[in-house]
């Protein structure tokens, strides 16, 4: 699949790397932008506050499907019930929440893991596919939670995350399963 990143910092670096390893091609874009038109799927990760000025730099974006990994840490634009409503805004084609409630510093470990570790994505009907072949080429499970109105719930435990990691724990992986299967 032909992958654009739109970020290169931690999440968006990362993740390009682990699917340049799967198999896919990807363009990785930075802060001067750049053209999307020959992406099958876009991913969003910058921080919240900048999504419109970031996705402003970038052209052929109109109707892609779009993953959104951004987080509302400070501000966020409340014209919008969650910030992958307003990447859905300004890209127009079918958006998913996802990877936005992974720590990134841990991508590198993902493979030494007894069991793949979960990643928590609401979406448009018409990204599930490809974004559930992402996760799984970036080495998670995809767990689905709903459609794009749960993206704030989403974005919202982010806190929930924080709490966790403060309270001693450190990063860490999370797995979500079926009884029988952890």
């Amino acid at each position: 699949m032909k992958i654009t990143v739109v970020g290169r910092g931690n999440v968006g670096g990362g993740l390009a790397s682990r699917w340049e390893n799967a198999g896919h091609t990807v363009t990785r874009l930075g802060r001067d932008g750049g053209d999307a038109s020959e992406a099958e799927a876009v991913l969003v990760a910058v921080p919240g506050t900048e999504i419109a000025e970031a996705l402003g730099k970038v052209t052929g974006l109109d109707g892609k499907i779009a993953i959104d990994a951004t987080n509302a840490v400070g501000r966020r634009n409340e014209d919008f019930p969650s910030l992958a409503h307003q990447v859905k805004s300004i890209v127009g084609g079918p958006v998913a929440k996802s990877f936005n409630t992974n720590f990134a510093a841990l991508y590198d470990q993902i493979d030494e893991q007894r069991a793949r570790p979960s990643n928590l994505y609401a979406g448009d009907e018409e990204a599930r596919a490809v974004t559930e072949e992402l996760i799984r080429d970036a080495g998670y499970d995809p767990v689905y939670v709903g459609d794009l109105e749960q993206a704030r719930s989403l974005e919202d435990h982010l806190g929930f995350m924080f709490v966790i990691n403060q309270a001693g724990l450190g990063r860490f992986f999370y797995r979500f399963a079926p009884p029988g299967e952890l």
